[in-house]
């Protein structure tokens, strides 16, 4: 079965690995994710002192990336990577009527995640969800703006990946740690930083029909 070795970060950047980085306790990380509302300076140091590629999604405070992204990351919200055979994709911003960057609507979510079902088709489907909002009714909040998307709870019960890792729920709103599961995967939410060891079953990876898939997910979104 494939497995990596992860190293998850999101909404606070650690003193510890600022101030007293200890290349022993990272050894052997195969992939950073970070799930946003970090400096990109931040993810650039992680990337570059523990020598593992680093996978991004912005969250709802990480306006800058866009002139300034993290130098030698990789923006899953662009495209998917797989890393060891685990294929991630990933999704970035919250829950808000703002006009600011990374701030959507739920219809926006739809559509976004709309948007890259040929991209998951040709991968034959995905191992881990990164995002930084979480799933409606998985581990959000109460407060609409900490209100997780219904579509990407939709991707997790069409596609079940074996992992899902979300930011955005900081330690005031309750246990961080807690890992959730739901059906097949396991929900994590990554504030802080936390090291995750991702075993993924071997499934059939073959090209999904991407006409089928989209027709499952209007179907899912009431729409046929």
């Amino acid at each position: 079965m494939p497995t990596v070795k992860a190293l998850i970060v999101a909404d606070q950047e650690s003193d510890y690995i600022w101030d007293h980085f200890d290349r022993t306790v990272f050894s052997g990380i195969d992939v950073i994710i970070s799930c946003g509302d970090l400096h990109a300076s931040y993810l650039s140091f992680l990337t570059t002192m523990i020598a593992a590629p680093l996978l991004y999604v912005p969250g709802n405070h990480d306006a800058k990336y866009i002139t300034r992204p993290p130098e030698g990351c990789d923006d899953l919200t662009e495209s998917m990577h797989v890393i060891k055979g685990v294929r991630f994709v990933g999704f970035g911003g919250c829950n808000s009527q703002s006009p600011k960057p990374f701030h959507y609507s739920e219809a926006d979510v739809v559509r976004q995640v709309a948007g890259r079902m040929s991209e998951i088709a040709r991968h034959g489907g995905f191992d881990v969800l990164v995002t930084h909002t979480p799933a409606a009714g998985l581990g959000d909040g109460e407060d609409a703006f900490h209100k997780g998307f219904m579509a990407y709870r939709m991707l997790l019960d069409q596609f079940r990946p074996s992992f899902h890792f979300h930011g955005h729920m900081h330690a005031s709103y309750g246990p961080t740690k807690q890992r959730i599961k739901y059906d097949n995967t396991v929900i994590v939410n990554g504030y802080g930083y936390q090291i995750v060891d991702i075993t993924v079953p071997e499934r059939q990876r073959g090209r999904i029909s991407y006409i089928k898939m989209r027709y499952e997910w209007r179907v899912r979104n009431g729409r046929k």
